[in-house]
């Protein structure tokens, strides 16, 4: 998981590819969208505003074909990351949804208001606590993608 301190950081570390700059009009575009509904920018994209805390599970998700980033405009979130192989898988990957699920113990980070969160895919996820959360949430295809600075 990669932690951006703000949009501007987001901005100048990932300002090359195609990718990248559809994200950025993806968030600029957020007044002019409804919360909860997925919208795309060609067929590399999907986002949407999500208001209210992400669902608690007590499984990982992990991702293949898309990798997520979240842009945070209000509240905070705690999030649990472990490294896949670290991981016991419990349920088996499903081509259809993009998801996979397991189980064990990672690291908790708390993000806030501002801050840019991309989760990348040898990694899984969970969401664990959140406050006044509202959040674009991006969903972006890894084909001709790359991770700055990993």
């Amino acid at each position: 998981m990669i932690v951006l301190d703000s949009l501007e950081q987001f901005k100048v570390v990932y300002r090359d590819g195609r990718k990248w700059n559809r994200c950025i009009e993806a968030i600029e575009n957020i007044g002019n969208i409804k919360d909860g509904v997925m919208y795309s920018i060609g067929d590399s994209l999907v986002y949407m505003i999500q208001d209210g805390a992400a669902k608690t599970t007590d499984t990982f998700e992990g991702n293949r074909r898309y990798f997520d980033v979240h842009y945070y405009l209000t509240g905070t979130e705690s999030i649990e990351v472990a490294n896949k192989v670290d991981l016991e898988q419990v349920e088996a990957y499903r081509d259809e949804t993009d998801r996979e699920y397991f189980q064990g113990q990672g690291d908790v980070t708390s993000v806030a208001a501002g801050q840019v969160v991309i989760f990348d895919n040898d990694q899984a996820h969970r969401f664990s606590h959140s406050e006044q959360l509202r959040k674009v949430v991006l969903k972006v295809t890894i084909e001709d993608g790359y991770f700055l600075n990993k």
